[in-house]
Formats: C-alpha cells, sequence, structure tokens
C-alpha cells in the first residue's frame, strides 16, 4: 500500500508540484517570521554577548541597557578592581543619540571606549581599526553604505564631527545601531568627566562570575553587579515587554495563515485524487487500506514540502542581510521542529476532513465520470 500510495503520488507531476509548492510556500512564511524573532531577539543583545565582560556593574537599581541611565562615580572603578576574583575593569560610557550623515538620521547607541580598552569594544571589525581614539568614531558598516559614507569621512554624533576610522559588523538591529567613540571625546560632550555608565568585570581564570558579583555588590556601595547571563536577560525582557509582543502577534497570525494556506493545499490535492481511491476502490482495497493511502500521501507531501520550504528559508536568510543590513533571520532547530510537528497535526486533519467522501465513493460513479 506505501509503493502504491507514493508512485500514485508522483503520478501527476503537476499535480505534485503545486501541491509540495503551496506546503513550501506556507512553510517558508512560518519559518521566516520565526526567524525574524528570533534574530530581533538575538540582537538585542548582541553587544552584552560579544562585550568579553563576566560581570556587569551599574548604578543601584539599574539592572539593563535599553532605555535605562546608570551614572557611577569614577573612583568605583578602582574599589571594584579591588575585589576578590576581579581581573580586569572596563569603565564605559554609554547614551542613546543620533549618528548624523547629511540627511540621514540613524538612532544609536553611543558607546565611549577608554584607549586599550579590554572589553565593550566592537566585537567584528571589517575596515579600519578598533579603537576609536581621539576625535574617531566606528559606526556600523551597513550604516555606512547606507549613507554612502566610508574611512576617512566623517559623521556627526552628539551634535560633533568625528572622522570615521573603522567599521563595524553585527552592530545593527532592527530601531538602531552601535556606534563607538573616545572616553574622553564623551566626557567632554556630556560635560561630567568624574563619571561612568558601566564597568565591565573579566573575572580571574577559574573564578565564578555569580560569586564575584555577589562580592562587588556587598563591598562597593551604590552598585548593582549582575553576571552576563542575568544582564541579558534582563535586557532582553525591557526589549520583548515594550516592543515583541507585536512582532509576536504578527508571527502568530502568519504561523496560523501558513498552516490554513497547508491545510487547504492538502485537503484540495486529497479531493483532486478521488479517482485513483475509486479505481483502488474497484480493485478490492478496503477502507483502511484508502485511509493508509491518504495518510501517506499527505505525509509524503508536507515532507517535501518541508524540505523545499527550509532550504529557501536557508537562501532567504542569506539573501535579506545583504538587502537589509538591519534585518535578517535566525533559523533555530526548535523553529523548524515547531512547523514539523504543527504542519504534521494540520495536514493529517486537512487529509481527513474529506475521508467521509472517499469512504462512501462509488466506484460506478468514478468510472462514469461523475
Amino acid at each position: 500500500m506505501t509503493r502504491l500510495a507514493i508512485r500514485n503520488l508522483f503520478q501527476n507531476r503537476t499535480r505534485l508540484i503545486i501541491s509540495v509548492g503551496g506546503v513550501a510556500l506556507a512553510l517558508m512564511l512560518i519559518l521566516s517570521l520565526d526567524g525574524i524573532v528570533l534574530w530581533i531577539q538575538q540582537r538585542v543583545t548582541a553587544y552584552i554577548d560579544a562585550s568579553g565582560a563576566d560581570v556587569f556593574v551599574a548604578q543601584a537599581g539599574v539592572r539593563n541597557m535599553h532605555m535605562a541611565s546608570s551614572s557611577l562615580p569614577a573612583d568605583r572603578e578602582a574599589l571594584v578592581a579591588g575585589v576578590d576574583g576581579v581581573e580586569s575593569v572596563t569603565p564605559i560610557l554609554y547614551a542613546t543619540n543620533v549618528v548624523a550623515v547629511g540627511e540621514e538620521r540613524t538612532i544609536a547607541y553611543i558607546i565611549g571606549l577608554p584607549s586599550q580598552t579590554l572589553a565593550g569594544g566592537p566585537w567584528i571589525v571589517s575596515a579600519g581599526r578598533a579603537d576609536p581614539g581621539p576625535g574617531g568614531a566606528v559606526i556600523d558598516r551597513g550604516i555606512a553604505e547606507k549613507s554612502g559614507v566610508g574611512l576617512g569621512d566623517h559623521v556627526e554624533i552628539m551634535g560633533r564631527p568625528f572622522e570615521i576610522v573603522g567599521l563595524s559588523g553585527g552592530t545593527t538591529s532592527l530601531t538602531n545601531s552601535i556606534a563607538f567613540i573616545g572616553s574622553e571625546d564623551f566626557s567632554k560632550l556630556r560635560g561630567d568627566p568624574d563619571t561612568v555608565s558601566f564597568l565591565f568585570v573579566r573575572v580571574e581564570p577559574g573564578a565564578s562570575p555569580p560569586d564575584v558579583a555577589g562580592r562587588i555588590e556587598s563591598e562597593v556601595d551604590g552598585v548593582t553587579a549582575q553576571t552576563r547571563q542575568e544582564f541579558a536577560a534582563q535586557e532582553r525582557q525591557v526589549v520583548r515587554d515594550m516592543s515583541t509582543d507585536l512582532v509576536r502577534i504578527m508571527n502568530a497570525v502568519g504561523f496560523l495563515i501558513g498552516l490554513a494556506v497547508m491545510g487547504l493545499t492538502v485537503y484540495t490535492a486529497t479531493l483532486l485524487r478521488r479517482g485513483e481511491h475509486g479505481v483502488m476502490k474497484a480493485l478490492g482495497a478496503r477502507n483502511r487500506d484508502l485511509y493508509a493511502s491518504v495518510s501517506i500521501q499527505a505525509l509524503v507531501s508536507v515532507g517535501l514540502g518541508l524540505g523545499v520550504g527550509l532550504v529557501f528559508t536557508l537562501l532567504l536568510s542569506a539573501v535579506v542581510p545583504r538587502l537589509a543590513s538591519n534585518l535578517g533571520l535566525a533559523i533555530s532547530l526548535a523553529s523548524v521542529g515547531k512547523a514539523a510537528l504543527a504542519s504534521l497535526v494540520f495536514a493529517g486533519a486537512a487529509a481527513f476532513l474529506p475521508i467521509r467522501q472517499i469512504r462512501d465513493l462509488d466506484p460506478a460513479m468514478v468510472f462514469r465520470g461523475k
């Protein structure tokens, strides 16, 4: 029965292509929207994850960077450096501002870096250097290309022109980018040289980041210390509460639309094979044989559609970043598994909806063309 069902499925290639294509397009929609949501979540904490810091120290009560303000006295750097288990401390200045190039305006996280920084600098440098130095800036490559500028050109950051000395990668998201300037330039623009925003701490080999974070909070007044994982989780939660609920709703709607299209495709394909089922029934096939044939054909169609849809989604994930630097797709095994499981459930239901017609099918009517 399995061989016969598969042979019948492949007998009409045009119908098969249409069926598999419909399933593939539906699954590509599901996987693409899920990939966009996952990509947004990953980019939210890209700077934190790639910072090289094990513990993040902020003003007391501040537990994230996005839409937050942290101000620490500069002397906290020495106090934190003296805590047991701390290997190095990098003071970072931070603000949300605008990177301006001509008429182009881009919202960006502005990071003030000390010279020879040990943590918190750009993690991918596609051109130029990572250290902005006095009067220099490192901006995202995609933003530079979009604005038509490159190394040696000037951009305006926090109201002052800076020379582009480096182009970074992975520092843009759906709504903003990251730009790096020197701490001294940042302090002059802010007019407050005796404070820093965050302290990025690297712990000694063998030391436990949670233990070091706990000691910093107990020994240094007026600070909140969190491990990288804790800090990233807080950042994701804040951004999720503010924006990704809408994206998740859109993703859920797309998921349901994709499943509906796929279900309709399988349902229609099953009805179009009534003639084949009538012939099988005329040759002595029992109803359970027809049910098995319908199930096998639906599973094969969905399996082929899932493979084709996944291939096209992976191609899309490679093409989209080239077309838009602030958008991408991140495909995960969990996403593929969720789509595959839901597809099998909907495909099975769609295949069995016309089962009554197949069960009551009169072979003589099929031969008479009715």
